[in-house]
Parts: C-alpha cells; sequence; structure tokens
C-alpha cells in the first residue's frame, strides 16, 4: 500500500497543477499580461568607446571642395553637327544623279546638307571651326583663397576649352584656367565672383607620419560631396610618372572623378592632392596616390604668379647607380645619380661635368638616386650658385656651377584664346592626334617628348605615356612631329602600315609598333 501511496497524486497537487494549465493556457491566448512582460530581459544595449569622428572636420572644409566640369571645344562632323557625310562607292553625295532616289529624299525632307539640302543651316551656325564645347572630363578641386582661386589637377583640364566648378551647396560657376604644370600635375582655375569663398590651407607634410588618419574629399563618378576616410599607407612612393615622383599613399576611398581633389589631415590642411589610383580591376582597392602638400605649395605660387612653373635645370642625363655599378667604381653603396651624357650648353656641361661622373651630393645633402637629384635641382633658384659633390675616377671632388633655368614645357602655357584660334593645331600635330599623342620637342634635344595620351588611341593601348620620349621612328631619329610624320608618310608609301616608334624612359628603352593613318 505504502508503494502505490506515493505514486498517487493528492487532491491538492491535483488542484495546483489544473490551476497553473488553466493559467497557460489563458496567456497563450490572450498574451503576456504588463506586469508579467516587464519580468522579461530588455534588448541588448551597449555604450560606444570613444573613438575620433571626421564629421567637425568634413564641415568645416565641405564648402571648400568643389567638383569640376570640363569641357573641349570640337571640330564637329558633318554627322554632329546635324549634317551626313556618305561614301556611295567613291562617290559623295553631291556626285549622285540629280533623279537619284536619294537625292530626292533628302531634298524633300531635309538632308546631308540639312534644312532642304543646302547651306542655311551652315550659315544660321556660323563658322564651323569653332566647333562646339564637348563634355570632356569631370574631377575635383578646392579653394585656397576667398578671392576665388582652385587647384586642381592638370589631367583634369588639360586641353579644356571651357571650365564650370560646382560647390557643394550645388550653385555652378565659370572659371578660367590660370596656369598648369605637367610635370606635377597641378593646375590653377579662377572664379571671378563677388562672393568670398569658403578655402582650405596647405599642411606642413614633413610631419605627415605614415599611420595618420586622413579625410578625401571630392566627386567620384559624379557624385559630389563624397567623404572617404583611412590613413596614410606610405611616403615617397614613386609610381613613374615623372622626375618628381614623391607621393603620399593613401588607403583612403578613391576613384575616377576624385582627381584633384584634397586629402586632408584632422586639423582641416590639405596634406595631399589626389591625383592616381592603382586599379587593376578598374576601381577602388585601397591604394591611392596623393601629389605632398609641399609640392603642390611651390608650384601653385607659381602658378599664380606668373602661370608657369620656374625650376632650376642642371642639364645632364642621368641614371641610377645599381650595386654593379658602384662595386665597379669604387663607391661603397649603391647611391647617387650616374651621369650618361651631359646635354650641350647645359649648365652641367659648362661646369665641367663629364660622362661616368657621379653625383653624390648638392649643397652638401646627400644625393639617394636620380629623381632625388632632379627634384632637389628643380628646387633651386635659377641663377643661384650650387655645389655639386662628384665621384669621379675613385675619389670624390667639388664642383661650383651656376643653376639653369628648366625649359617650360610648352603644353603648360596658358595661351589668350585670339591667339590659340589663330595659331590652331598644324597638319602634324593633327596626325599624331590620330594616334592619341601630342608632342613637344625634348628639353635635351633628343626626341621629342610625349605631352598627352588618349587612353582609349592605339597609343594608350600600347602602354605610352606622358613624359616618355618617342626617339626614332622606323630607326630614323625625330626630333619634332613633323619629323614623325614625314617617316611615318615615307613608309605609307612604301606600303607599310605600322611604324616602329622607339620609346625612352628613365629605365631604358623599347620599341612600339603603332598603326599609320591610310587615309
Amino acid at each position: 500500500m505504502s508503494k502505490i501511496k506515493t505514486l498517487r497524486p493528492s487532491l491538492k497537487t491535483v488542484l495546483k497543477t489544473s490551476t497553473v494549465a488553466g493559467l497557460a493556457a489563458v496567456l497563450l491566448t490572450s498574451g503576456l499580461p504588463t506586469e508579467i512582460s516587464q519580468t522579461f530581459a530588455e534588448a541588448v544595449k551597449t555604450e560606444a568607446p570613444a573613438v575620433p569622428s571626421f564629421a567637425n572636420v568634413v564641415d568645416a572644409v565641405s564648402p571648400a571642395v568643389v567638383s569640376v566640369r570640363v569641357q573641349s571645344r570640337v571640330n564637329t562632323s558633318d554627322e554632329q553637327a546635324g549634317n551626313f557625310s556618305f561614301d556611295f562607292g567613291g562617290r559623295g553625295f553631291e556626285d549622285l544623279p540629280d533623279d537619284h532616289p536619294l537625292k530626292r529624299f533628302f531634298r524633300e525632307f531635309g538632308g546631308p546638307r540639312g534644312d532642304g539640302g543646302d547651306d542655311r543651316a551652315d550659315r544660321r551656325r556660323g563658322p564651323r571651326a569653332e566647333g562646339r564645347l564637348r563634355p570632356r572630363a569631370q574631377g575635383s578641386g578646392f579653394f585656397i583663397t576667398e578671392d576665388g582661386y582652385l587647384v586642381t589637377n592638370n589631367h583634369v583640364v588639360s586641353d579644356g576649352s571651357a571650365f564650370t566648378v560646382i560647390l557643394n551647396d550645388g550653385t555652378e560657376l565659370d572659371a578660367k584656367l590660370v596656369g598648369k604644370d605637367s610635370r606635377t600635375d597641378l593646375a590653377v582655375l579662377k572664379v571671378d565672383d563677388n562672393r568670398k569663398f569658403t578655402y582650405v590651407t596647405f599642411a606642413d607634410d614633413s610631419r605627415v607620419r605614415v599611420g595618420d588618419w586622413v579625410v578625401a574629399v571630392g566627386n567620384p563618378f559624379g557624385l559630389g560631396g563624397t567623404v572617404t576616410a583611412g590613413i596614410v599607407s606610405a611616403r615617397g612612393r614613386d609610381i613613374g610618372s615623372g622626375p618628381y615622383d614623391d607621393y603620399l599613399q593613401v588607403d583612403a576611398a578613391v576613384n575616377r572623378g576624385n582627381s584633384g581633389g584634397p586629402t586632408f589631415n584632422l586639423s582641416g590642411e590639405v596634406v595631399g592632392i589626389n591625383t592616381a589610383i592603382l586599379a587593376p580591376a578598374g576601381g577602388n582597392v585601397g591604394i591611392a596616390f596623393a601629389i605632398p602638400a609641399s609640392v603642390a605649395k611651390d608650384v601653385v605660387d607659381d602658378l599664380i604668379k606668373d602661370g608657369t612653373v620656374s625650376r632650376g635645370w642642371l642639364g645632364v642625363q642621368i641614371q641610377p647607380v645599381t650595386k654593379d655599378i658602384a662595386d665597379s667604381l669604387g663607391l661603397s653603396e649603391a647611391s647617387g645619380a650616374l651621369v650618361v651624357e651631359p646635354q650641350a650648353g647645359s649648365p652641367g656641361e659648362k661646369a665641367g661635368i663629364k660622362k661616368g661622373d657621379v653625383v653624390t651630393a648638392l649643397n652638401g645633402e646627400p644625393i639617394k638616386d636620380p629623381r632625388d637629384l632632379a627634384r632637389k635641382v628643380a628646387a633651386l633658384r635659377p641663377g643661384s650658385s650650387a655645389d655639386l659633390t662628384l665621384w669621379r675616377n675613385g675619389k670624390s671632388e667639388s664642383v661650383k656651377l651656376e643653376i639653369g633655368n628648366l625649359p617650360s614645357d610648352t603644353s603648360d602655357a596658358v595661351q589668350p584664346k585670339d591667339e590659340r584660334s589663330e595659331q590652331g593645331p598644324t597638319a602634324s600635330d593633327e596626325a599624331l592626334a590620330g594616334l592619341g599623342v601630342t608632342v613637344t620637342p625634348s628639353e635635351d634635344g633628343t626626341g621629342v617628348t610625349i605631352a598627352s595620351v588618349d587612353p582609349d588611341s592605339d597609343a594608350g593601348d600600347r602602354g605610352l605615356k606622358e613624359g616618355e620620349k618617342i626617339v626614332t621612328v622606323n630607326n630614323q631619329e625625330v626630333k619634332s612631329a613633323d619629323d614623325i610624320v614625314k617617316v611615318m608618310n615615307n613608309a605609307k608609301k612604301d606600303g607599310r602600315t605600322k611604324a616602329l616608334f622607339q620609346i625612352e624612359t628613365q629605365d631604358g628603352s623599347r620599341f612600339v609598333a603603332l598603326p599609320i593613318d591610310q587615309g
């Protein structure tokens, strides 16, 4: 009996169980009473740790950053101007018989010559040589004075005919080109307006450290007022764009359209101007390059003052000192700049610099490599005296010389509008434009320097870059655009479809085959 008793619940237990079951049934159908629901745990919430915010910097600097829209004046073809151009088996439209169906159709409905087939539309449009303004590029920029001077990249405004800046509030203002410098990829625009612009200043970039926070503001893909943040990833980067490469590398997201925009420190000072990205996939991968503030400030000051940049010039062709070269010359370390050839009549030649000399110091400052020498010489005032330390015949020697004035890049000169229209492009310039390049005479008299390259052209497809030199075409020396066209025309007469260009850089020479226009 005792065993059975322990297994049988008492009446009191049964009543308690029934009550709980009934309550559960009520709760399932009617929900939890307020008093009961408040006994459950609240949603998770924690206090955010104190971290730097970029909001104050962005609020302060954004009014100084603008989007830059560039248009170029293009000589429109018949089709673009509202006309049409046809080729009927070697005959033009005018050569067709008057009773030809196409000629009757266009005469009735308006055709190759516009309204009614005559030249009335051409007269209304005015001289067609002037061309029309076409969108060419867009980028970023920033004001550096309250009266409207602003900085952007040379490659943003190069070859532009009209410039518009868009403020962060959407206001559009016309701007004019003050000056540009292809060697550092910088340009200055000026907006003439009665208002006082919010502007920013350049930082002392000697105090910028790898790992410092930076903020980039600009116009990527036309999305004006875009802010990204990152750190300084490296300093002194050489990306092969020219003799004065000394870029800051940052990992803030920079994309197409950010060019010419500023990179700020947390004090709202410009530490660099965004100018290039490493984009193997076509977009941002966290590696962007900015022109240091110290370089930009000097160039911008010169452009505002004179429209051009004055640089010191030594006039010697140089190359790096490798370990093997250092060993062969008896140098203790592979540093300095090896002189390949002094240019005739240059300050270097006049001072007695010879082939095989190694420039190891300038005014007592050690020279690391050829780019270091180029930058330090360029920073000197033309006409000033300088002391060069050379390694010659196994011993160190010193020479004193007067720094020359680096010949200006004619592609950087800003000509008056009427002067540009009178001069116009030469036939040779137009022929090379078909290849996708423009050239200027080289500073050393050897070959021609590539001033610009259309990335969508044959030249761009084959890797030609601004700043490289064309030394020969079909193994014939060239010193002007006319020389190049002459060689190519002779090759075309011989039935050739391509010409062999010898391209020279500081890293050596290479040959590139470019097609010859058969028109």
